[in-house]
């Protein structure tokens, strides 16, 4: 078996042959969105090409997009150990996912219940939980420690009383990284009869999610941000759907997805679940896979040695980062702390707006953002809002350590100037 090679699996990314004055482009944006391997270029261009028809249809382009709508169902379903294919649902994104998930728990609300939220969440995990407050709920907040980043366990403690009913946490930062105790979150919850929700948006390209290990009731995530096109998936469980009410137009027989689907995007989903899957299938036996063998072992493997390898790159980056004279690491800058946090690092450096660094990165062809991508409340928390936010490094698995040196080389020198 060949192994982890990410200079390999990057020949399959178009994007990453893009070149800025003359030199490879470093695509450290994946935060934002990651990059798609070519299988899933193809698969929605395929699917818009030869079976593009609405679905329950009786000819042969609708039953091949009833068959894709099954096969990203099952797909999702692997990559979160899904109890049930039919437990998952898409939609445009995470965020119209959350809302309308939201309202329908907010339908089932007394005046005086709680609603937990965090300081670290990005605010598509925040404000459509808030809004519940003109329904009469009351919303407590859990606080940060900001030294590191990580959430308060007091202030956790506190927030889950007895009048809990909802619980919406995020896996991982998308601003600073921190990986959140998302089980023993779940737990206390469940422990006052309220429900969890998770945003493992930012956490998926980076981390194998087990719906049932963690105990959640419900998780959502974005296929554009490991390796897919625009799409939001929510898995739910069955009991919990079925107990709330629907809004939705009278003759849909679907109690979350409103409308026709993204067809060809669910084509793209099932090839960007592929594309991780025939990563593991080239790793050695074991690295934590489960016995079942299938599709879900080889997600095992794969993101065992995906985890392993940004793990290095992060290291990498957090020790030069910490030699650069006036750039300061957001968030947990321990290098022996790295299973606590994903590889998206954000930096500030004196005498340069995040906005400064971020456009003289740009313009040697070295992709990162600024800002507070929409984790408002974090970036406030830290006394940041009104300087810009900071500038995230976002590494995935296809960045490599000799761009990990040349950004460093590059805000090295930015620092120098400032």
């Amino acid at each position: 078996m060949p192994g982890f090679d990410p200079e390999r699996l990057r020949t399959q990314f178009p994007a990453l042959a893009m070149s800025v004055a003359g030199r490879p482009a470093v695509f450290l944006d994946g935060p934002g969105g990651t990059q798609v391997p070519q299988r899933v270029i193809d698969a929605v261009a395929g699917h818009l090409r030869a079976h593009n028809a609405n679905s329950g249809g009786a000819f042969a382009t609708s039953r091949n997009t009833d068959r894709v709508i099954e096969e990203a169902r099952a797909a999702l379903a692997d990559l979160l150990h899904a109890p049930s294919p039919s437990e998952v649902k898409f939609g445009a994104n995470m965020t119209q996912l959350t809302f309308g998930f939201s309202r329908a728990v907010g339908a089932t609300l007394e005046p005086g219940d709680e609603v937990v939220v965090t300081t670290l969440d990005h605010e598509a995990n925040v404000s459509p939980w808030t809004a519940l407050a003109e329904r009469g709920a009351v919303i407590r907040t859990v606080d940060i420690r900001p030294e590191d980043c990580t959430l308060d366990p007091d202030d956790l403690d506190r927030a889950i009383g007895p009048r809990a009913r909802v619980v919406a946490v995020g896996y991982a930062s998308n601003a600073v990284g921190t990986i959140n105790d998302v089980a023993a979150i779940c737990a206390r919850a469940r422990a006052v009869g309220a429900l969890s929700y998770v945003d493992a948006v930012h956490y998926a390209p980076h981390g194998l999610i087990d719906v049932q290990r963690l105990g959640c009731d419900a998780l959502v995530c974005s296929t554009y941000k490991f390796f897919g096109p625009h799409l939001g998936a929510l898995w739910v469980r069955d009991a919990l759907l079925q107990s709330l009410p629907a809004y939705k137009v009278r003759p849909a027989e679907d109690r979350v997805e409103l409308g026709t689907l993204n067809h060809e995007g669910l084509a793209g989903a099932v090839a960007a679940v592929d594309y991780l899957a025939a990563i593991g299938c080239e790793q050695p036996e074991g690295s934590g896979a489960p016995p079942d063998g299938g599709r879900r072992a080889a997600l095992a493997r794969a993101m065992a040695a995906i985890a392993a390898h940004e793990a290095a790159l992060a290291r990498r980056l957090l020790e030069g980062l910490a030699a650069i004279p006036g750039v300061r690491v957001h968030g947990i800058r321990d290098v022996g702390r790295l299973a606590q946090r994903v590889p998206t690092v954000a930096v500030t450096m004196a005498g340069r707006s995040p906005r400064e660094v971020a456009e003289t990165l740009g313009a040697e062809g070295i992709f990162v953002w600024d800002g507070d991508f929409y984790a408002q409340a974090l970036i406030e928390r830290l006394g940041l809002g009104a300087s810009g936010g900071v500038v995230r490094l976002g590494l995935v698995h296809y960045n490599t350590q000799a761009e990990v040196d040349r950004t460093l080389v590059a805000l090295e020198r930015i620092a120098a100037q400032a």
